[in-house]
């Protein structure tokens, strides 16, 4: 029996590990290509993105290994399956049984991870995204601005437009400023600019040999300035206050909260590290196979299977906020769901050899 549980912890943890890592990257990447199509928009600086993308990895870390730890035991227990170790196995007096200890002794250690994580770490990676994007918005906007592209100031009243940026030298050539004042459109074009800072900390843009452009739109009436030297002062930003939504908030606060909403959050962060056990627990009589079947049909099940499981989660979270539902039918009626399919699965794998008894 020793050797039956060693084997299936080896394994448990070698295809947990594989597709942890397969799926990290997957959801990476999905969140890069987010963040570069904000990037590409002017919404998110491009010096931002690995924070950002940190910050969304340790977010949605507790899914994935929610995820990792139920495929790992679908598909080490399908392999033994498809391999005929099952029937070894069981013909050497081990029941189907026998695996949930050797599962939980798997999983458990996991959801202590998942807890964790959706206790502490991703309510504070929420909460420092958020306070970064506060940060980036306040920038201002001379360090907003990339070469070849056009960027709107945050309050919507500039654009700019520089074609080289030499960042070392704080040094622009061809500007183009467009800005609306009184109700006039101002255009402000310059051969190059330098960046400069008083002694009091102001800081201005200094545009060199360069004309200004003034008028309504519509009417003929421009006035033309030409300039050998023009200051632009960079207007400071105060960073706003970050929303405290139960979403960033610590666990302790939503247990002592009484509001509709704490309590459809911790519908949520309790529910990850439970759902974490069952699946993995429900893996075991689902990963039945057919040696002679294909090897894809218990997957795709089983992700159906993930993707209900965690969309009622979901939902119970929302009837929950909504006062739909009580705290404790919502955060227990999902799993007690998801318990009564894990028994009536069990039963079914286990009624053929009672019979045949």
């Amino acid at each position: 029996m020793s050797i039956f549980r060693r084997a299936a912890m080896r394994e448990f943890a070698s295809t947990a590990g594989a597709i942890s890592v397969a799926l990290l990257f997957i959801l990476m990447t999905v969140v890069l290509i987010r963040l570069l199509a904000q990037a590409a928009g002017g919404r998110v600086p491009a010096d931002a993105l690995l924070a950002l993308i940190g910050f969304s990895t340790l977010n949605h870390l507790p899914i994935v290994l929610a995820l990792a730890s139920f495929v790992a035991v679908l598909m080490s227990m399908g392999r033994s399956y498809r391999d005929s170790e099952m029937a070894v196995w069981f013909a050497s007096g081990v029941p189907l049984t026998a695996w949930i200890w050797p599962t939980l002794r798997f999983v458990l250690p996991v959801a202590a991870v998942v807890a964790g994580l959706s206790f502490f770490l991703s309510p504070w990676a929420q909460q420092k995204a958020a306070e970064y994007r506060k940060r980036l918005d306040t920038r201002d906007e001379v360090t907003r601005v990339a070469p070849g592209v056009f960027r709107e100031s945050v309050d919507s009243r500039r654009v700019f437009f520089v074609e080289t940026l030499d960042e070392k030298a704080g040094r622009v050539r061809n500007v183009f400023i467009s800005a609306v004042q009184n109700g006039k459109q101002n255009i402000t074009v310059a051969a190059e600019g330098t960046i400069r800072t008083l002694p009091d900390g102001e800081r201005f843009v200094v545009l060199q040999n360069g004309r200004r452009y003034e008028g309504e739109p519509g009417q003929a009436d421009y006035r033309v300035l030409q300039f050998e030297r023009y200051l632009l002062r960079i207007e400071p930003k105060e960073m706003s206050a970050v929303e405290h939504t139960p979403a960033v908030a610590p666990t302790i606060e939503l247990f002592a909260s009484d509001n509709k909403a704490s309590r459809g959050e911790l519908v949520r962060r309790i529910g990850l590290p439970v759902a974490t056990i069952l699946l993995a627990l429900l893996a075991i009589p689902l990963s039945f196979a057919n040696p002679r079947a294909g090897r894809t049909n218990n997957l795709i099940f089983a992700v159906l299977i993930f993707t209900v499981y965690f969309n009622l989660l979901g939902v119970a979270q929302a009837w929950v906020t909504q006062g739909k539902l009580g705290p404790n039918e919502g955060t227990w009626g999902v799993h007690g769901v998801m318990l009564l399919l894990l028994l009536l699965m069990f039963f079914l794998r286990l009624a053929p050899c009672v019979r045949r008894k």
